[in-house]
């Protein structure tokens, strides 16, 4: 991913805000982010993720980014790859969720911002 910026997105009742990295005309989310995004667990993300790649309804390989990110664990610094998810996989997930909301509000974001280039 390249030429990336974040955004960031509050629900309409101001419950959530989840900032979201915008990144070569489609949006990049990982599962800590889709968790806060659909208010579910990380265990209801997964499932749905499973789901869509078992179904082959999309494939991994264009809808998964593996990111690597160092994080502080105790006293050190930890790089770990973590997986983002691309706007394809983040529909199909809201399809399965109730709160698909904000989903139209950075699809808009993203249509608007691809037509003004």
């Amino acid at each position: 991913m390249n030429k990336s910026e974040i955004q960031i997105f509050t629900t309409i009742d101001g419950t959530t805000e989840i900032e979201v990295q915008l990144d070569n005309e489609t949006v990049w989310l990982n599962q800590y982010q889709l968790e806060s995004l659909f208010e579910t667990n990380r265990t209801s993300i997964n499932r749905h993720i499973s789901n869509i790649y078992k179904s082959e309804e999309l494939e991994e390989n264009s809808t998964c980014a593996k990111i690597a990110q160092v994080q502080k664990e105790g006293g050190r610094k930890i790089k770990r790859n973590i997986k983002y998810y691309n706007l394809d996989l983040i529909i199909a997930v809201s399809k399965t969720e109730e709160k698909g909301t904000i989903i139209k509000i950075i699809v808009n974001l993203i249509n608007k911002r691809n037509n003004t280039r």
